[in-house]
C-alpha cells in the first residue's frame, strides 16, 4: 500500500532543499544531474537532491533518503515543508527545507546508473546520478534549477521571511 496518492498514475519525486546563512548571505545546494544527457548543461539544468518515491516509505522518508545517496550528507535539522510542485513531464516533486552546512571540500558519495552509452553500441558505461554539487545565491539559483523547482526558492525566501530576489541577503 502507497504512502502516497498516486503512485500508479504518475512519478513522485521527494528531496531535500538544503540552505545555510553566512555572511549575511542566503545559499541553497543544488545538484547537477550525471551521465551524458547533462554533462553540457547548465542554466536549468540543476536540482534539488531528490529522488523517485517508494511505495513503502513516505515523502519525508524518501527525501531524507536520497538527500544522503546523492550527496552523502544526512539532513540533521528538522525539516520545513515546501509543498510540491508538478514538472513539465508530469513529476510531481515534493520539497522540505533544511539548514545545514556544505563542507568545502566535500567528495560526493551518491549511487550511480548505467546505460547503454553511446546509443545502439551494446556498450553499457556506469555515470553517477549527481555529477557535482554546489551552494548557490537565491538569484544563481533560479538561474540553474529546473523551472518548475524554482517555486521552491520563494516557498523558503517567505518562511526565512527574506527578499528572494536580492544577492542571497538573510535577517
Amino acid at each position: 500500500m502507497s504512502c502516497y496518492p498516486d503512485v500508479v498514475n504518475r512519478k513522485v519525486s521527494a528531496g531535500i532543499l538544503m540552505y545555510e546563512r553566512r555572511s549575511g548571505e542566503l545559499k541553497v545546494l543544488l545538484a547537477h544531474p550525471g551521465g551524458p544527457f547533462y554533462r553540457n548543461k547548465d542554466e536549468g539544468a540543476w536540482t534539488l537532491p531528490k529522488g523517485l518515491a517508494e511505495t513503502d516509505e513516505t515523502l519525508e522518508a524518501t527525501a531524507r533518503r536520497e538527500f544522503r545517496e546523492e550527496v552523502g550528507l544526512d539532513a540533521q535539522a528538522p525539516l520545513l515543508a515546501l509543498g510540491f510542485v508538478r514538472q513539465k513531464g508530469g513529476k510531481d516533486v515534493h520539497a522540505w527545507a533544511c539548514e545545514g552546512t556544505f563542507p568545502e571540500q566535500h567528495v560526493l558519495g551518491c549511487n550511480t546508473f548505467a546505460i547503454e552509452w553511446p546509443p545502439r553500441s551494446g556498450r553499457l558505461q556506469t555515470f553517477p546520478e549527481v555529477d557535482r554539487a554546489q551552494m548557490f545565491t537565491l538569484p544563481e539559483a533560479r538561474l540553474k534549477m529546473n523551472a518548475a523547482q524554482t517555486a521552491f526558492l520563494d516557498r523558503l525566501a517567505a518562511l526565512l521571511a527574506v527578499d528572494a530576489g536580492k544577492q542571497g541577503s538573510a535577517p
